[in-house]
């Protein structure tokens, strides 16, 4: 049998390999991990110009209005198939959105049998070629709060061949 002393002396060794094991780890952090990296930066940033293709140029300066007079129907129909999961052409055919039947010119929100979120409802006016293109380049900054789940086009282009599309196909 063990008696106390040697109790004692196997509790001590613990301990003391505790203490050893603490002293070094200790150690190891003073030596590795320095308090004043916390406040430098470890990278630089840099401020890099944005190049302006020759195309963002000529959209930039060609009024949206001459873009759709000018648009390609059969891009706009590709466009188009963006939105065909949710609206429809046809009058009448309202699918998850309202159908886009004569959509310029038409009152904003103006469909009796559809069901509009109550952020659509509060709208007024009507659905011109510039405050479509307002709308399709994010539809949700244009209308806080829209049930429409659609993130919006970012190219003037395609807005443009979107819209001339839906004119074309619904007179």
């Amino acid at each position: 049998m063990m008696d106390t002393m040697t109790w004692t002396k196997i509790i001590g060794a613990g301990c003391g390999s505790l203490l050893i094991l603490l002293l070094i780890q200790w150690t190891a952090e003073e030596i590795y991990h320095h308090s004043h990296y916390k406040y430098k930066e470890v990278a630089y940033l840099l401020e890099v110009e944005e190049e302006v293709t020759e195309v963002e140029k000529e959209e930039e300066e060609t009024p949206f209005v001459e873009l759709v007079a000018n648009a390609d129907l059969s891009k706009g129909k590709k466009v188009f198939g963006k939105c065909k999961a949710c609206h429809k052409l046809g009058d009448g055919e309202n699918g998850t959105g309202p159908h886009l039947h004569k959509i310029i010119g038409r009152e904003m929100a103006v469909i009796s049998d559809f069901k509009y979120s109550s952020s659509f409802k509060g709208l007024e006016g009507n659905w011109t070629i510039d405050e479509l293109n307002l709308f399709l380049t994010k539809p949700s900054n244009y209308i806080k709060g829209t049930a429409m789940n659609f993130a919006g086009l970012g190219k003037a282009t395609d807005r443009a061949n979107l819209i001339a599309y839906l004119e074309d196909s619904t007179k």
